[in-house]
C-alpha cells in the first residue's frame, strides 16, 4: 500500500532483537527463550477465534525504525524473516535472537540515477519463494516482477502487450507454477509541482496477472482501483485479491478456472464500516491458513476471517499494518509488518505449504 496514504517517514535507525522489555510494557516470552516488548491487542469477535489464536496470545514488538515494512516472506532454508522497506530500498532479514540485517540492497529499483519526481516507494514490496527455493520480488522502482539467483535479478516479467508495467506489488505462486500479481500506481514517482500526476505511466489500469511458467502474461482483471494483496484458497481453487481503495475498501474472491484465469469476482470481506469506525489502515497484504482462514492486513491490524467470510476477531497493533506471513519451523508463528515495525504473534494454525510438525 502506499505509504502516502498512511504516514510519512519515521526519522531514526533501525533497532533490532530486543532481549528486555521497555519500560512500563509486558513482555512476552519466545520458544527460544528471548522477551520482546509487547504491542496492541487481540479483539475477539467470535468463539471460533479461540480455536486460532490462544487466549493468552500476545503481540510481540521485534524491530522497528523502518519507514514502511512490508512483504514478510519466511525463509525455511535459513529459518530467518525477509521482508522489505520499500522507501529504502532494502530487503531486511530478521533472526530470532540476533535482529535485523540489511539482505539485499538495492531491492526494487536498481537504475544508477535517481529517477525523477517525488519517489518514495522505489523499493520492493511482496516477497515470495518458488518451487525451488529462490526469492521472487515484486519490484516498485525497476516496475517488474524479477527472480534473485547468483547475485543479481532475473526479470520474469515487465511489460504487458509492450507497456511496462506501474509498480508490481504482491504476488502468490499457484501449485502448478502460475504465478499471480498485482500491479497498482504505488510506486510510480509523482510530479512535483502536480501530485495527483504520476510519472511514467503507460498502462491505463491497475490490473491483476498471471505469469505462466512458459513466460506469457495475462491481464485477469482491469477493473479494480488499487489491487494490492493476492492470495490463493488452499486447493487453488479461489484467488483473494485486496483492494486498498479509501472509497471501496474490499477483499474480492474469483474463482480460478482450469486454465488458470478467473471467473467473474465477488466482494468477499467489506471493510468499509471498518474504516468509517477511524480504525488505522485499509485492506492489503493477505494470507491463508490451511484450513481456508484469511489473515487480511486492514483497518485495525490483521482481520482474522473465516473460509465463509466472518470476521472472527482483529490482531490489532495499534499502526497501519501492511502484510503477514506465516513462519517457524511448523508454520505457526504470523508475522506482521505494521507501519515503522515488525511484530508477530503466536497461533494454533499453521500456513499453507509443508511445515515441520508441531511439538506435542
Amino acid at each position: 500500500m502506499s505509504t502516502n496514504l498512511l504516514k510519512a517517514a519515521l526519522a531514526g535507525a533501525v533497532w533490532g532483537a530486543c532481549t528486555v522489555a521497555l519500560s512500563g510494557e509486558p513482555s512476552g516470552s519466545t520458544p527460544g527463550g528471548h522477551r520482546y516488548p509487547t504491542m496492541g491487542q487481540v479483539e475477539r469477535l467470535a468463539p471460533e477465534l479461540d480455536a486460532l489464536i490462544a487466549p493468552n496470545a500476545q503481540i510481540e514488538k521485534l524491530a522497528g525504525g523502518f519507514e514502511w515494512s512490508e512483504g514478510p516472506v519466511w525463509d525455511k532454508r535459513s529459518n530467518t524473516l525477509l521482508f522489505s522497506d520499500v522507501p529504502r530500498n532494502v530487503v531486511f532479514q530478521w533472526r530470532e535472537g540476533v535482529g535485523t540485517r540489511d539482505y539485499l540492497y538495492p531491492s526494487g529499483y536498481t537504475g544508477a540515477r535517481a529517477r525523477e519526481g517525488v519517489d518514495r516507494e522505489q523499493g520492493s514490496n511482496g516477497l515470495t519463494f518458488d518451487a525451488q527455493g529462490r526469492l521472487v520480488l515484486c519490484q516498485h522502482g525497476d516496475r517488474r516482477v524479477a527472480r534473485w539467483e547468483g547475485g543479481r535479478f532475473h526479470t520474469l516479467a515487465a511489460y504487458y502487450q509492450y507497456r511496462r508495467f506501474n509498480s508490481p506489488n504482491d504476488l502468490v505462486y499457484a501449485a502448478n507454477g502460475n504465478l499471480y500479481f498485482t500491479d497498482p500506481p504505488y510506486g510510480l514517482p509523482r510530479d512535483p509541482l502536480n501530485p495527483a500526476r504520476l510519472l511514467g505511466q503507460e498502462l491505463v489500469f491497475s490490473g491483476v496477472y498471471l505469469l505462466r511458467p512458459s513466460g506469457e502474461v495475462v491481464a485477469l482483471v482491469k477493473e479494480l482501483t488499487f489491487p494490492n494483496g493476492v492470495a490463493l484458497s488452499p486447493q487453488g481453487k479461489i484467488l483473494y485479491v485486496a483492494v486498498s481503495d479509501p472509497n471501496n475498501p474490499v477483499i474480492m474472491s474469483y474463482p480460478v478456472r482450469d486454465d488458470g484465469t478467473l471467473d467473474p469476482g465477488v466482494v468477499f470481506f467489506d471493510a468499509k464500516p471498518l474504516a468509517q469506525a477511524g480504525r488505522k489502515g485499509l485492506p492489503d497484504g493477505l494470507k491463508v491458513d490451511y484450513q481456508g482462514n484469511l489473515f487480511a492486513t486492514g483497518p485495525g491490524g490483521v482481520l482474522v476471517i473465516s473460509p465463509r467470510g466472518k470476521l472472527l476477531g482483529i490482531i490489532n497493533t495499534g499502526e497501519a499494518t501492511a502484510n503477514c506471513a506465516f513462519g517457524n519451523a511448523d508454520g505457526s508463528m504470523l508475522y506482521m509488518t505494521a507501519d515503522d515495525y515488525l511484530c508477530r504473534i503466536q497461533t494454533l494454525t499453521r500456513g499453507l505449504g509443508e511445515w515441520r510438525k508441531k511439538k506435542s
